[in-house]
């Protein structure tokens, strides 16, 4: 981690300490992350990030415990609300926590997508979503770019004039 290891027990007060370094280092080593930060538009680096987190998915297991706060994440964040700010959003920093929360998810459950489309649906207790689910086609990461379209698509449409400030905030149930 190039830190002088006096250096880095000043930073580790705990274990959570330490999965954030760890969680930061990762992100940082990630040259096509790197790239995207620099290069592409919302969608592409979200894409982007949901392959990182795919292939570290011990990353998602860590930002579930807390929010990471490393200088690499923070840079994440910043151009994630950047591009939102640029593109015209009223409320770029929640629409940025639901959209990293959609590719967090996304790819803490990709490992059993596969699995899940493979299983049978009983037609009898659900007859559309059996008819549906039989057509049903692409791998998972098919179905975080739709899904990705679809938030994007719906935030503009949502709040096209930000016309109210109750209408920028994301309630959480």
């Amino acid at each position: 981690m190039s830190v002088a290891p006096a250096s880095l027990y000043s930073r580790i007060t705990s274990v959570d300490d330490l999965f954030d370094l760890a969680l930061d280092y990762v992100l940082g080593c990630d040259t096509k992350l790197q790239e995207a930060l620099e290069y592409s538009e919302l969608h592409a680096l979200l894409i982007t990030y949901y392959r990182h987190l795919v292939r570290h998915q011990w990353a998602c297991q860590v930002i579930a415990m807390r929010a990471p706060r490393g200088p690499n994440y923070l840079r994440l964040s910043e151009r994630m609300c950047v591009l939102l700010t640029e593109d015209g959003s009223c409320d770029p920093l929640g629409e940025a926590y639901v959209l990293s929360n959609f590719v967090i998810g996304s790819a803490a459950t990709a490992p059993v997508a596969g699995g899940e489309q493979r299983t049978a649906v009983n037609r009898e207790l659900a007859p559309l979503y059996a008819s549906l689910h039989e057509k049903q086609s692409g791998d998972s990461e098919t179905i975080v770019a739709a899904g990705l379209r679809i938030l994007l698509q719906g935030r503009r449409m949502a709040s096209p004039d930000c016309a109210t400030s109750e209408d920028s905030h994301y309630p959480v149930d």
